[in-house]
């Protein structure tokens, strides 16, 4: 899979993605990380992309032309126009599910805005999509593409060196992920669950399900709107709220 990121930062972009798991995923050439640099495509000596806003204000505008550039020399070296991430507080917010979705692409490119904002002539005739990945402001898109190509390399197929890994963490299937246990089997008095020692993968997987169940309605309720809920989870959670409910 391939990632274009205009940015005025490459050197940041590719420090933060160039090691762990998504340095080693670009080693076996399963991901590439492309940065393309917005200031070589301006028109000025200065190598200057912002001014003023029309209309007045404070702070400086990304040009459009700079940008425009950049996009038209990503699209002559794609087999086709990718999907154009422009990451603003505007735009719908990035999860699990807009993470797998996006892993099935081929390719993508992401636009980072930076100053005040980039002129919106360059948003409407390149972008095709808006994200943000939570509701607070950075000084810049970089952090948050960062956030989004983590997230989703870690889905493209082997990247992860335990496939079973991705499939089970949190937010997978609306549910939060269960507690996780290692050596030594007691930490200052602390024991290890028996059921993770019996060797009894049923029950383990049983008393997994019911952790993650337990950790998502006491943590983050609301997603269970959305959980794939099977009948003897229900049941569970019903038993569990009931049971709760009597210990108050």
């Amino acid at each position: 899979m391939r990632f274009n990121i205009m940015t005025l930062f490459p050197d940041m972009i590719r420090q933060g993605l160039n090691s762990s798991i998504i340095g080693k995923a670009q080693e076996k050439d399963l991901i590439e990380i492309n940065t393309i640099n917005i200031r070589d495509y301006a028109y000025n000596k200065h190598k200057q992309v912002d001014d003023y806003p029309y209309g007045g204000g404070a702070g400086m505008v990304m040009q459009p032309e700079p940008i425009y550039e950049a996009y038209k020399n990503i699209i002559t070296k794609s087999e086709e126009k990718p999907r154009v991430i422009y990451l603003t507080p505007q735009g719908k917010t990035f999860n699990q599910e807009m993470a797998m979705e996006l892993s099935k692409e081929k390719e993508l490119t992401f636009l980072c805005g930076h100053y005040e904002g980039i002129d919106e002539r360059a948003i409407d005739m390149i972008v095709t999509d808006e994200v943000s990945i939570g509701d607070y402001i950075l000084t810049g898109g970089e952090l948050a593409v960062m956030v989004m190509i983590d997230a989703i390399s870690r889905l493209v197929p082997n990247v992860l060196s335990n496939e079973v890994s991705a499939e089970t963490e949190s937010f997978d299937d609306n549910l939060l992920e269960y507690p996780q246990y290692t050596r030594p089997a007691v930490f200052m008095d602390k024991k290890v669950p028996d059921i993770l020692l019996s060797g009894h993968h049923k029950n383990i997987d049983d008393w997994r399900r019911e952790q993650s169940l337990i950790r998502t309605y006491e943590k983050r309720p609301d997603l269970l709107e959305k959980a794939d809920l099977t009948d003897k989870d229900k049941k569970f959670l019903d038993k569990y709220c009931k049971l709760k409910g009597s210990m108050l």
